[in-house]
């Protein structure tokens, strides 16, 4: 049987891979369960320090929830509320993976699968993808973090426009507004995706996921560290990582955070 949900690596950088291509990558409630015990795993592994979700070809990043099966899984309130939980806590968990994450988007990403992009913390796409959020289609009311996540990449109005009318767009409309960072050509964007993944592989790991927990606090609405985020900052003057940025500035040379990594590996 075809796993619908595999991880690749490539070096440091673990690639979570959609694999429904005959259903364009529709996720099932099954998946999204899935999803979230393989990024609780991913979280555990310390030599990730990048992760991309992709869909398995070019056929889709992901065409949204698998409404085929929401008649037996998400219809009514009961049966509606542990569904929505299951795909929320997966989305949630994407979004607040520790290390940077970027989404590599094929052709589509509707729904859920937009949903799962904007939970990213960059957005690649191929200059054919088409975007959109199609509740208002279906007739149910999208929740409130994946809204909030909607509005702080394209603003209120926008906001509005994409849900009121389920309206679908394509990748530079969607770069324009400030859905989608990157736009490239189908045949270059698996290349430029990794290599902007491989930058942010050889900096700091310390620092990459210290800073991502603070635009998140702000995001959340923090004007000030806790007490929790103030420690994490004053511990990174004390990490090896810091010790290696400022030697290497000395012997002007590049920092090699990766011989860290290595190092603890193998003691």
């Amino acid at each position: 049987m075809t796993n619908p949900l595999y991880v690749e690596r490539n070096k440091d950088i673990a690639i979570l891979v959609l694999n429904r291509p005959e259903k364009k990558n529709a996720i099932t409630l099954k998946m999204f369960r899935k999803l979230s015990s393989i990024l609780d795993e991913l979280e555990k592994d310390p030599a990730i320090r990048v992760l991309i979700v992709r869909g398995v070809d070019k056929t889709a990043f992901s065409a949204g929830a698998d409404i085929t099966e929401f008649l037996d899984v998400r219809y009514q309130a009961e049966k509606a509320k542990a569904y929505n939980e299951a795909a929320l806590e997966a989305i949630e968990k994407l979004y607040r993976f520790s290390r940077p994450t970027i989404a590599l988007i094929q052709r589509l990403a509707i729904g859920g699968g937009l949903e799962l992009a904007n939970s990213c913390d960059f957005r690649f796409s191929s200059a054919d993808g088409t975007f959109g959020i199609t509740a208002a289609n279906i007739g149910i009311i999208y929740n409130v973090k994946s809204t909030k996540r909607l509005m702080n990449l394209i603003g209120v109005t926008k906001t509005k426009e994409l849900l009121y009318t389920a309206k679908l767009i394509g990748a530079e409309e969607a770069r324009d507004i400030g859905l989608i960072d990157y736009v490239y050509a189908s045949d270059e964007l698996e290349e430029q995706c990794i290599q902007f993944a491989r930058n942010i592989s050889e900096k700091s790991l310390v620092a990459n996921s210290g800073i991502k927990q603070v635009i998140h606090k702000i995001i959340d609405g923090a004007t000030d560290e806790d007490e929790e985020l103030a420690k994490s900052i004053l511990d990174s003057f004390s990490s090896e990582d810091y010790e290696e940025g400022i030697q290497a500035f000395l012997e002007k040379r590049r920092p090699n955070f990766n011989r860290i990594r290595n190092q603890v590996k193998t003691t």
